[in-house]
This record gives structure tokens, sequence and C-alpha cells, in this order.
């Protein structure tokens, strides 16, 4: 896989001073873990998952999640559960019969409802499971975090590749002022005991906004929702600590215009989530476009790596507009190379509105 790969080499090489690199699901951790981009949430009741991932209907698509919890009604649960049954099928046999080549599958996630909705499809989709990245765990908490690690180690077990968890994080444990710091510790101890497989935190913005009844208008971010801003600051700060180094993932963008979504993707990037989750199929390139880094960004990442031997403390940036500092900037400058070989990085005077 690669982003932007709907590009001809001419407009990628006029809009990219270093194009993306390639990657795939087989690629270590670290590498993954920034690649996820925009991952695109579609309930696993929608018909045309496989035949839309096999005609790639979905430009930019790198990463997605079929969704059993809340994009389901309780009563459709059952069916819910055999359509994702079908579309695994229909992928596997496309894969088996030479139709599509397995490397071109994007990140694949299922998001159950609770560890023993986990354990069960996964024994239904037995072999299938080599089609997934992973599974999203709703609601994480202490009462169910272990034992949906538990239950994703005995799987890993059975497969000859590594299946990732992406716990969300969403509960009213955490977004009541009195107890959060308990919920976290106790959160940050599991996600620690397992950090192995840990691919990405997630957050629950809808579900923290539903607790007290609210819903931000078009024309707001979630950070003018002051409850919300404060609880993911809490989150942040326990875990992209440079001694943690997680990856949180933004919170979805519920509206499908891009104005208010593109706002909110740069607040998202300037706070220290790293991709975003989104519900339609016109957000992928928008939210994949800011993450693309600019040429002055790589250039003082390059200078500050280049330079961390012990001889200089700070100098003057490439473009003469602000000081870099070795040991303050190191984490963000090696932040951003990563990046800049995922996402590329632009030429001089180009950014995301030159690639949408």
């Amino acid at each position: 896989m690669r982003y932007f790969d709907y590009l001809t080499e001419n407009e990628r090489q006029s809009i990219f001073y270093s194009p993306p690199e390639e990657f795939s699901r087989e690629d270590e951790k670290e590498k993954i873990t920034y690649a996820l981009g925009a991952t695109l949430y579609m309930p696993a009741l929608k018909e045309t998952i496989a035949q839309d991932i096999l005609q790639k209907k979905h430009k930019g698509l790198i990463s997605m999640v079929i969704c059993l919890e809340d994009a389901i009604g309780d009563e459709q649960v059952s069916r819910a559960e055999e359509s994702l049954y079908k579309h695994l099928n229909d992928l596997a046999l496309a894969i088996e019969e030479g139709r599509f080549e397995d490397k071109k599958l994007p990140f694949i996630f299922i998001r159950v409802r609770n560890p023993n909705q986990m354990m069960h499809i996964a024994s239904e989709i037995d072999v299938n499971l080599k089609l997934l990245t992973g599974f999203v765990l709703p609601k994480f908490s202490n009462e169910n975090g272990d034992k949906y690690f538990e239950i994703l180690r005995q799987l890993n077990e059975k497969t000859d590749h590594t299946l990732y968890a992406m716990p969300i994080l969403e509960t009213k444990e955490l977004i009541y002022k009195e107890c959060r710091d308990k919920e976290l510790d106790f959160i940050e101890q599991i996600i620690d005991r397992h950090n192995d497989l840990v691919l990405n935190i997630r957050v629950g913005a809808t579900d923290f906004s539903s607790i007290f009844g609210l819903r931000k208008g078009y024309e707001m971010t979630i950070y003018d929702v002051a409850v919300i801003r404060d609880c993911f600051v809490d989150i942040l700060n326990r875990f992209i600590r440079m001694d943690k180094n997680y990856i949180v993932s933004g919170p979805v963008w519920e509206y499908f215009g891009i104005d208010g979504l593109m706002k909110e993707a740069l607040l998202d990037q300037v706070n220290g989530f790293t991709g975003k989750t989104v519900i339609h199929p016109s957000h992928i390139i928008p939210v994949q476009a800011i993450c693309s880094v600019s040429h002055e960004q790589y250039l003082d990442a390059l200078s500050i790596i280049e330079n961390n031997n012990g001889q200089v403390g700070v100098m003057k940036s490439k473009h003469e507009n602000k000081m870099n500092e070795i040991k303050p900037h190191l984490n963000w400058a090696k932040k951003i190379l990563i990046k800049s070989r995922i996402y590329g990085v632009y030429h001089e005077g180009k950014n995301f509105a030159d690639l949408l």
C-alpha cells in the first residue's frame, strides 16, 4: 500500500518533495501505528463492503473498521454477524481465485461489542482471521480490558500474523472528573501490560457527548465542547508522553461536509492526535492530506536529528524564522520523520490544499 497512489507520477512529483513510501500489514508495529490515517467506519450490515474493497471504490482507503457495535441496532446483531462473515468470505475467495492481491487489502479491523462476542466471531471467522489487522475494543475499561487482551493473545497463538487491538476510551468513568484519574490509572496499567498488541488508542467523542446530552454543531469542533476537550487533554497527557509514546487517534467528525472536518483535523494534529476516525468516504483524502509533512517541518526535523551529537544545543532553522533546540524538539523531530516516510513531504510552497 502507499498513500495517494491514485496520483499519476507527474502529479506526485509536482506535489511531493519526498513521496510516500510503500508499506504493508507485515511491517513493524511502529510503522503501521502511524500509517492508519483516516480510518473509515462502516456498519457490518452495509451490503457492499467486500465489493467496494475489491473494486477500490473508496479512493485513498488505507484503514477501515467493520462495526458490530453502535452502528448496529440491538435487534440486528445476529444479522450483522452473518453479514460480516459473508464480507470476509467474499474477500478470501477473491484472493484465492487470483482476482485480488492480498497485499492490497486495507488494514481491516472488527469493532466488537464485548469480549464474549469477540471470542464468538473469531471462532466463526476461523481461517479468515488472516484478513484482519485486528479488533477495535469499545467501552474499554478496567472491568473488561484484561479480558479483551486475554482473548486476543489466544487468537494470536492460532494465527501466523499479529492481530492488534485498538481500545476506545469512551466510558462515563473517564468523562466524570471525580473518577477519571483513578480509571486512567487502571487503563494505563492494562495497556502498558499489553503494549506489544496495542496498535492505536482511540477516543469516543460521541459516547462522551451522549453522557451529557450534548452534540456540537457543524460550525464547531470538538475542542469547543469544554467537558470533552478537558477529558481528551487528560488522555493525551497520559499516553503521548515521551516515555509512553502511544499513538492516540483523533475523534470522529460526524457531519458529511469537510470544512469543519479540516479545521478539527488541524486542531487534532496540534494537540497530539495522529490520524482520525471518519464516517464518510469523502473524508478520507482531506484527513490524509493533513497528515503529510510540510517542507519546512521536514527540514527542521532533519536538522535536529542530524545535529543530535552533543556539539550544539540550539540553532536557527533553515527558513530563519525560528530556533530549533536539539533536546526539547528531538521527540517531535523523530515523529515528523516517521510521518514523512508514510505520508510524504510537500514541496516548498505546497500544502494539503494542492493535494485536494
